[in-house]
């Protein structure tokens, strides 16, 4: 059984790497300029990350067989994307992706 002493140690180890991590980029670019490239190449980083998260609630994996779509995933999806095209807005989005699944899910 772990001492006391060392559980706590790890905790604060452990929340003050996280917090250098979150911390220390911001304290680098304040003094450093990025070249353009790097710019326009971590602006693509947000849409990666949703794009990501939008295809793993559209598939269901089985062991042994291929994935199955979730079709109440997909038809939310489609007023989703619409908004997400004339509006840019992330609030927008989220509430328009929130009130369509949950008026599928009332109905099916």
């Amino acid at each position: 059984m772990p001492s006391f002493e060392f559980v706590l140690l790890v905790i604060v180890g452990c929340g003050l790497v996280t917090w250098l991590n979150r911390v220390l980029p911001f304290l680098l670019l304040k003094r450093f300029e990025l070249p353009m490239a790097a710019v326009e190449f971590l602006s693509f980083v947000p849409v990666v990350i949703m794009a990501a998260l939008w295809f793993t609630g559209l598939f269901h994996q089985h062991l042994g067989q291929l994935p199955s779509l979730d079709w109440p995933n997909l038809i939310s999806s489609v007023p989703t994307v619409i908004a997400a095209v004339v509006s840019k807005n992330l609030l927008v989005i989220v509430a328009v992706g929130v009130i369509s699944l949950a008026l599928i899910r009332l109905v099916m």
